[in-house]
């Protein structure tokens, strides 16, 4: 089994499944921002940051595929991406829970570094608009933050497995 899923990340098929995946996610939330009128809050444009970085580690790991720096580069955008990701799904879903406390709230402005002010680069797709607080979406009973839980859940496993197979095939070609 192990060998499988190695040989899967040496494929560059596995990088582009991965890119494409995290391509889909970013124009869904550019759907539900300008085909459904959802307005994005600060914690969905830094949700958008991490899905970029996974899609940044797909690219990286599936054209430098046949190189241990590309690949290793990949995996650690994609472990960024999924991990940050997941983390502030989760605070989401608190904010979104604790709506109501003053203890709970969130920016107005991206707080990206004053070298890559993304949302005046590119306000369409990264300027906040929406408030964290609000629920304007659900499916099956869960909000959308709770459905990036398990996204990012997805997507942390997947990293884990992935990087742990190739960990276990490097140590037994060097033992």
């Amino acid at each position: 089994m192990l060998k499988t899923l190695n040989n899967f990340v040496l494929n560059p098929l596995s990088w582009w499944l991965l890119a494409i995946s995290a391509l889909g996610l970013e124009f869904s939330a550019l759907y539900f921002q300008y085909g459904l009128g959802l307005e994005p809050c600060i914690m969905c444009i830094y949700q958008r940051v991490a899905i970029l970085a996974i899609m940044a580690g797909g690219i990286i790991g599936a054209v430098g595929n046949n190189l241990l720096t590309s690949r290793l580069i990949g995996f650690v955008l994609w472990a960024v991406g999924a991990i940050w990701g997941l983390l502030i799904a989760i605070e989401h879903v608190d904010i979104q829970s604790n709506a109501g406390s003053l203890f709970y709230t969130c920016d107005l402005i991206p707080n990206f570094p004053s070298w890559m002010p993304l949302h005046e680069w590119f306000p369409a797709i990264f300027e906040a608009t929406g408030d964290c607080g609000e629920i304007s979406w659900s499916f099956l009973g869960y909000s959308m933050p709770q459905w990036m839980i398990v996204v990012y859940g997805m997507y942390t496993a997947l990293f884990a497995i992935f990087f742990s197979s190739r960990i276990v095939n490097l140590m037994k070609n060097k033992g």
